[in-house]
């Protein structure tokens, strides 16, 4: 065995964690000093210079994990993700950012960027022209996210990594909705990786982070703009995140069985007017979902037929949790007009393809046939209350 190259459960449970020395104990021990000694040690150690021995264990798990070379750990996705762009971004310089992404990220450049003389441009769509139409002289970043969210659309990695490339422009992309279990974009060519940890690496709805990961040069240049913004995450939730991070291979599996058995029961329903998923076959981006991803995801979006009124559908589950966030073990569902894309204006959601009527759906680890069971009863309750025509 190889035991420089390690399963990916093996790398999630051990690989950084710290040894309890004094006690022996199974897990990491947990430092909560905020203040360590500055004379005669190797390491001035600091909660905001991300060096704190709990810190810095789980960055070299969130590295591994990656293939990366070294990783940041933030208090939040936002702060990993705005840190991110900071650091390779100055007055004077261009963006090109995909046409789909998280609303708290198009809302960051729409609100943020000319405060700081930085120009940006959305892509038209998702394929490699789309991008390179829009590169400038002064184009420093191209910034992805696949699959997106909320329509789950799918961009070719190797294509935007060689893009970048050829121009000298750093590529950058949320990994969010994938997790390292499922996508590992820098072997595709993708220089700078980022997470919303809160997501799958917490796992259990009770965790906010954020990730960076890449190559140490890269990480030398987030690490001077971060150690700025100040975005560290305190040490007992590091320690919280690592223990999560040890169950998430087994999480994810277990989500990409429900998203994709539930995908295709919402595919075959007559009250589903579309099914947003790329392990369908119908699905426009499916085949280079397959050719990129190791799992095609826990998440999924949908639309009810007209004829059913979406939130009284949330009203009347009973299993699943109308909820704001995404990927814990207990399945979820959100309006991203009402939650995580109400601050782009209407127009702009409609330019992206994002309904009023449009449901995601984050798949947990229960039953199939009990979530199956709870989306019938809800549907047939609210069909139930239709007034006749």
């Amino acid at each position: 065995m190889n035991m420089d190259k390690k399963g990916v459960n093996t790398t999630c449970t051990h690989t950084g964690e710290l040894e309890d020395i004094q006690f022996k104990g199974a897990v990491s021990p947990l430092y909560m000093s905020t203040s360590y000694a500055f004379e005669d040690v190797d390491i001035k150690r600091y909660p905001r210079y991300f060096n704190t021995p709990n810190q810095e264990a789980l960055c070299k798990k969130l590295a591994a994990l990656e293939h990366a070379e070294a990783a940041l750990i933030f208090g939040s996705g936002m702060a990993a993700i705005s840190t991110g762009l900071m650091a390779f971004l100055q007055a004077g310089d261009h963006i090109v950012l995909q046409q789909t992404l998280y609303g708290g990220t198009y809302n960051f450049a729409v609100t943020q960027f000319e405060k700081y003389g930085i120009s940006y441009s959305f892509t038209d769509g998702w394929e490699v022209d789309d991008f390179e139409k829009e590169i400038k002289a002064n184009t420093k970043v191209i910034y992805i996210e696949t699959p997106s969210n909320p329509l789950l659309t799918i961009t070719d990695l190797a294509g935007i990594g060689q893009l970048a490339k050829k121009h000298g422009i750093v590529s950058m992309i949320d990994n969010t909705f994938a997790s390292p279990i499922n996508q590992n974009p820098i072997d595709f060519g993708i220089d700078v990786i980022l997470h919303s940890a809160t997501k799958y690496m917490g796992g259990h709805s009770d965790i906010c982070a954020g990730v960076i990961a890449a190559s140490q040069e890269h990480m030398d240049k987030v690490f001077q703009t971060a150690i700025c913004f100040g975005g560290s995450l305190s040490d007992y939730t590091v320690w919280l995140l690592e223990r999560s991070i040890k169950t998430m291979g087994i999480r994810v599996n277990t989500q990409n069985d429900n998203a994709m058995k539930m995908a295709i029961y919402l595919n075959a329903s007559e009250d589903v007017e579309t099914v947003y998923y790329p392990g369908l076959e119908n699905h426009p981006g499916h085949a280079l979902a397959k050719s990129q991803m190791k799992g095609f995801g826990g998440m999924l979006s949908f639309e009810l037929n007209s004829e059913i009124d979406a939130s009284l559908f949330f009203k009347h589950l009973k299993l699943i949790k109308p909820s704001m966030s995404l990927a814990g073990i207990e399945s979820t569902v959100l309006s991203p007009t009402k939650t995580s894309h109400a601050l782009m204006s209407p127009e702009d959601r409609k330019k992206q393809g994002i309904k009023d009527s449009l449901i995601r759906f984050s798949l947990g680890i229960e039953e199939i046939e009990d979530l199956v069971g709870d989306i019938e009863q809800a549907i047939s309750k609210v069909k139930s209350m239709a007034v006749p025509a």
